[in-house]
């Protein structure tokens, strides 16, 4: 774990992907982010995919790396009222609260200033009215199940990956560092609010899906594998396998090209065509007809044969690969890739988990933590964090407010 948010005390109450992802984002670099659910663990806690050897949720260790677990009885008002004073506790970088509890009264920004008024509270809802949404529901009302599959297709076509939520995520990551800063200088807290429809209709219109839409009037074709506005698909090996290969810009298409020995072959293909496959929207509008010449290539070759002409040229491609090739083939998704350590995640058993991506030139990026026991951390935060005495600490067990890790 990197030490760079070393100091800085994140409580986090959620449930799903974008809120925890956010979470252990800020954990991986070094904050103290603590983790509150219901006794027993909460909506998510056995969420699939799971372990084979005990059911243990691979999803919700994945996401919780790094953190400390606070169980308590969230229905008790001795257990809210825990938890407000763990939200609200003093400390120039403690007093932040990362949530997508949305509409929860004991938990809103007004509850908690009462306590701390310059308290940091970033809410992850759905829309920004406050409305329920999630990743799949966002997905298909922003437009790209319908740019998505095979161009024959006549229905939408959603996507596997939670792109939103995982954008969201990181972008809430950014709004915590980024409030913290802001009180730093201000002395000023704030609640930032991130609908998770609104981080999706941002990067719509970052990559210019909006303004196509109102200053072209048109709407985007389904291209099937084939890359928007420049040139790049997949392609067959000779041995049954599948590459990607790209060439956005023009020095990638002339590296392709000079790789595949279709140099020649191109030059005449553009005089036929009347176009000029050195500017990608030509290669664009020619897509169908240039994928022929790499297709019967690729055809003709091995993977390992491509694999050594490519790189030797330096092309940009890559071999489609499921999630089991991955982690049996793939030097970067193993210990030789420095992000990645081999953990004993307690419940599941030892593999592989991954640290932060970022890599600071003046910071260690340390080795991954995993994901803590639901309440493995209960007793430790009563005392450490909320101050509390060993025996207030035990009339609260022995009521049942708060649990520790089960035996």
């Amino acid at each position: 774990m990197s030490s760079v948010l070393k100091g800085v005390r994140v409580v986090e109450g959620s449930a799903f992907i974008a809120a925890p992802m956010a979470g252990m984002s800020l954990a991986q670099l070094g904050a103290d982010v603590i983790r509150f659910d219901q006794i027993g663990g909460g909506i998510d806690y056995n969420r699939m995919p799971r372990a084979k050897n005990n059911g243990s949720s691979l999803y919700w260790t994945g996401l919780n790396k790094g953190k400390r677990s606070f169980a308590v009885d969230l229905k008790n008002p001795q257990g809210r009222e825990l938890i407000q004073q763990l939200i609200t506790q003093p400390g120039e970088q403690a007093g932040i609260f990362l949530t997508n509890f949305a509409g929860v009264k004991w938990l809103t920004y007004d509850a908690l200033t009462e306590r701390r008024k310059d308290l940091i509270k970033i809410e992850i809802s759905g829309n920004y009215d406050g409305s329920t949404a999630v990743d799949y529901t966002v997905n298909c009302a922003v437009g790209f199940p319908f740019v998505t599959g095979p161009a024959s297709r006549d229905k939408p076509v959603n996507h596997v990956l939670p792109a939103w939520d995982v954008a969201c995520s990181l972008q809430a990551a950014l709004g915590v560092t980024s409030a913290l800063m802001y009180r730093q200088q201000s002395g000023l807290g704030q609640e930032v609010k991130l609908a998770l429809s609104d981080m999706a209709l941002s990067v719509v219109g970052s990559l210019g899906h909006i303004a196509e839409a109102q200053i072209n009037g048109e709407q985007r074709p389904v291209n099937g594998n084939f890359v928007h506005g420049a040139f790049g698909r997949d392609f067959g090996t000779r041995d049954g396998r599948r590459i990607s290969a790209m060439a956005i810009s023009d020095k990638q298409w002339q590296v392709l090209c000079k790789a595949c020995g279709l140099t020649e072959k191109m030059q005449q293909l553009q005089s036929i065509m009347e176009l000029n496959f050195n500017i990608d929207e030509h290669r664009y509008q020619a897509r169908g007809s240039i994928a022929e010449f790499f297709e019967r290539w690729c055809q003709q070759h091995t993977l390992e044969e491509i694999r050594q002409i490519f790189d030797a040229h330096g092309v940009c491609w890559d071999v489609y690969q499921s999630f089991t090739e991955l982690v049996a083939d793939d030097p970067r998704c193993s210990e030789k890739n420095p992000m990645f350590h081999t953990v004993e995640q307690p419940g599941v058993g030892s593999h592989l988990i991954a640290s932060s991506p970022l890599n600071f030139s003046e910071m260690e990026r340390g080795a991954a933590n995993p994901a803590p026991v639901i309440g493995q951390h209960t007793d430790e935060i009563l005392a450490d964090v909320i101050g509390l005495s060993s025996v207030e600490i035990g009339k609260l067990h022995d009521a049942g407010i708060v649990a520790g890790a089960p035996l």
